[in-house]
């Protein structure tokens, strides 16, 4: 079964268009209008093995925020949409993910339940042009619209970008493995309830 979506998302703020392989090879192509959040969401896509194309506009004239949310809300519709009924997958998974003096943890739960514990500290406002409170408001919007349960801390670490990259390459490796198969499931809803 192929795992893909396509998804376009269109307000008087921003029009988004994605297009989603979760079961790729880690090929990006990005064109949001905001140079730091690709350079973000290309390590999703390279450590999550997803295939990923995003295409945004937005009112950059007054700031990123309303781009920057509004792609968290297509990737969370495109995901739940590729993902299909979950069944025979992990469902959970988890990363830990360095870089020179930072370290992040990700934890995320595709339970059908929206919830996000964001606890990153950045010593910067900003990382160049990007203001770094934008991260939070992209994985709200991801969590909103994807249904999953999402635990971001960052434990440590002086440098923005580095905090920044730990963030996005822990969240993707952390995605891959509750998207993985899981054998042993052999088809079967990761549940007890019986419903995700």
């Amino acid at each position: 079964m192929s795992r893909t979506a396509e998804i376009e998302r269109s307000t008087l703020e921003t029009q988004v268009s994605i297009k989603l392989n979760l079961d790729g090879t880690g090929v990006s192509k990005l064109e949001t209008g905001v140079p730091f959040l690709d350079h973000m969401l290309d390590q999703v896509a390279r450590h999550g093995l997803i295939d990923l194309e995003i295409k945004a506009s937005g009112d950059l004239q007054i700031d990123a925020h309303h781009t920057v949310e509004d792609i968290g809300i297509t990737l969370g519709q495109a995901l739940i949409k590729a993902v299909g009924d979950k069944s025979g997958i992990r469902r959970y998974g988890h990363a830990y993910v360095p870089l020179d003096e930072a370290l992040s943890r990700v934890v995320i739960d595709l339970s059908g339940r929206p919830g996000l514990m964001y606890e990153v500290g950045f010593p910067r406002a900003r990382v160049g042009e990007f203001e770094v409170d934008l991260f939070q408001e992209f994985f709200q919007g991801f969590v909103n619209h994807a249904a999953v349960t999402l635990h971001i801390d960052g434990l440590r670490g002086s440098n923005s970008h580095h905090i920044a990259e730990t963030v996005f390459k822990a969240f993707g490796r952390a995605l891959r493995m509750a998207l993985e198969a899981d054998l042993r499931m052999q088809g079967q809803l990761p549940s007890t309830k019986g419903a995700l």
